[in-house]
């Protein structure tokens, strides 16, 4: 991609644990666009919030970035930024919607105090101008701006994750990372978010990265999708053509996984066995022991992203003719 907003190659996460060191994400590469929805799905644990930590240098010890190189708007690799040069960046260029909206918000502090907070340590605004700041961010999720002054538990869980989205907004970034943002909220809700997320997008043009497990959801919300398994990611696609024309037995099997809403009846198979032990890794493609596909080069021969088409990519050694 030319001149992309964010360019992520080979990178390397590892948690050191008593058992030993684990490669939680493992050279995963990708580029998002200016003003794109780029999905990043998989199933718990398969590595996709590790990825985002990533990209803001928020993880802490156990876990550590080992390799890879994060480019932000064309500038110098963020991942060799100072932690100064961290504090500026964040929020300013890349802000986060976190998972689960009741914890990112501190309960003993009314949302006046929170929005402050963010505000004023990285602008030099007044507080009355940080409130202003803030009471107009309100108006752009649907909240009145009276609402400043109460604590997050008097909110809906609905009115709750609109007003992470608004802290995220606080400080026009370039890019928001959204991890599951409809979490726990019921089916109406979730469009609603969805809905005023996609609108926001088109209104700053802020690009976003959005992480969830639910396909689905991210077929209908994002431009294009990547896939994750075990720490790596195995197919990177158009969000429509993902489901349609498959390039890997897990994203087929995660298209499998939830009922169509029109045509017949059809049982649903799901992906027989359990995620990797990444204590237990291979050699050769990671999915193998759950995949009906397999074949010799399976077990013997690393997987690696490759270029199939046009804005299509994958690992699987079925669609390698290499292999």
């Amino acid at each position: 991609m030319t001149n992309p907003q964010i360019s992520i190659r080979n990178l390397c996460v590892d948690y050191i644990t008593d058992a030993g060191d684990v490669r939680a994400v493992n050279n995963v590469s990708f580029d998002i666009g200016k003003g794109e929805i780029f999905g990043l799905a998989g199933e718990s644990g398969c590595g996709k919030s590790t990825v985002a930590f990533s990209l803001m240098r928020l993880h802490k010890p156990p876990a550590f970035i080992t390799g890879g190189e994060v480019i932000f708007d064309g500038r110098g690799d963020i991942l060799k930024f100072s932690e100064a040069e961290m504090t500026a960046f964040r929020w300013s260029e890349i802000s986060m919607v976190f998972q689960s909206a009741m914890n990112a918000l501190n309960p003993v502090l009314t949302m006046e105090e929170q929005f402050c907070d963010v505000i004023m340590r990285h602008t030099n605004l007044s507080r009355q101008d940080a409130i202003r700041r803030a009471q107009g961010l309100l108006e752009i999720v649907d909240i009145h701006p009276d609402r400043l002054r109460d604590y997050p538990h008097q909110f809906s869980g609905g009115m709750r994750q609109r007003l992470v989205i608004a802290i995220a907004l606080a400080l026009n970034p370039k890019m928001i990372i959204m991890d599951e943002p409809t979490t726990a909220l019921d089916v109406v809700v979730q469009r609603e978010i969805l809905q005023k997320i996609y609108a926001l997008k088109e209104e700053f043009g802020f690009s976003i990265l959005f992480i969830t497990h639910d396909l689905s959801l991210m077929v209908e919300f994002s431009d294009r999708i990547g896939i994750m398994y075990s720490g790596e990611l195995v197919e990177v696609a158009p969000s429509k053509q993902i489901l349609e024309q498959p390039f890997h037995p897990y994203t087929e099997g995660l298209g499998s996984s939830f009922p169509p809403l029109t045509g017949p009846k059809t049982r649903l198979t799901g992906i027989p066995g359990n995620p990797l032990n990444l204590l237990e890794v291979p050699q050769g493609c990671r999915f193998q022991a759950r995949c009906n596909k397999v074949h010799s080069a399976c077990s013997s021969i690393p997987t690696q992203l490759r270029q199939l088409e046009p804005n299509r990519f994958s690992n699987c050694h079925l669609f390698n003719k290499s292999s």
